[in-house]
C-alpha cells in the first residue's frame, strides 16, 4: 500500500464549535477516493488477525469509516446514535464533551451477547464519546476490543476515560 500523509487532507478550524475549540475537520479523507479508500484498506489491516465480530460506530462521522470497514471485513455494523434517532427498545447514556453533555443511544437488539466489536470514531479527543458508547455495549452484552480513530488527540488525555482498552489512530496530533 502506497505511503499517505493523512495530514495534509485533515483541515484544522480553530474556534469551531466554540472559541477555543480547534476542530479537525476529516471532510477532505472523505472527499478524496484516495484518501479514504487508504484509511478503509489500513483499517483493515490493522484487524486482519483481530478479527473482530462486529464493529460499532458512533454518529455521525464514525459510521463513514466503519460502514465500508464492515463491509470489507463482511461483519455486522453497530450503530450508536445521539439521543432520540432509534426506534424501539433502546439503551442510553448520558456523557461529557470538552464543550458540552450529551446522550447516545443503542439498540440493544443489534448486539449479540458475548460478540467482540471494534469501537470506531473518526477522532478521539477527550474519550468521553467513546467512553459512553462503551458502556452500552458492554451493558447489551458485547466486549468491546479496541477503540480505533482516523485521528487521536492523546494530549487531551484519552487514555484516563478509555482505562485498559487498546486504541489505535491512524493519525496522533500532540497539541492544538
Amino acid at each position: 500500500m502506497k505511503a499517505l500523509n493523512l495530514d495534509e487532507y485533515i483541515r484544522k478550524v480553530p474556534d469551531f464549535p466554540k472559541k477555543g475549540i480547534l476542530f479537525y475537520d476529516i471532510t477532505g479523507i472523505i472527499t478524496n477516493p484516495e484518501a479514504f479508500s487508504w484509511c478503509i484498506d489500513k483499517m483493515a489491516e490493522l484487524y486482519a488477525n483481530k478479527r473482530p465480530d462486529a464493529v460499532a460506530a458512533v454518529e455521525a462521522r464514525g459510521f463513514v469509516f466503519a460502514a465500508p470497514f464492515a463491509v470489507k471485513l463482511q461483519i455486522p455494523l453497530i450503530l450508536i446514535r445521539k439521543k432520540g434517532k432509534l426506534p424501539g427498545k433502546t439503551l442510553t447514556k448520558k456523557y461529557e464533551l470538552e464543550y458540552n453533555t450529551a446522550e447516545v443511544e443503542l439498540q440493544p437488539s443489534d448486539v449479540k451477547p458475548g460478540q467482540r466489536v471494534l469501537l470506531v470514531d473518526d477522532l478521539i479527543a477527550t474519550g468521553g464519546t467513546l467512553c459512553a458508547a462503551k458502556s452500552l455495549l458492554l451493558e447489551a452484552g458485547a466486549s468491546v476490543s479496541e477503540i480505533f480513530g482516523i485521528i487521536g488527540l492523546p494530549f487531551l488525555k484519552y487514555k484516563d476515560q478509555l482505562c485498559e482498552t487498546p486504541v489505535s489512530t491512524l493519525i496522533n496530533y500532540s497539541s492544538e
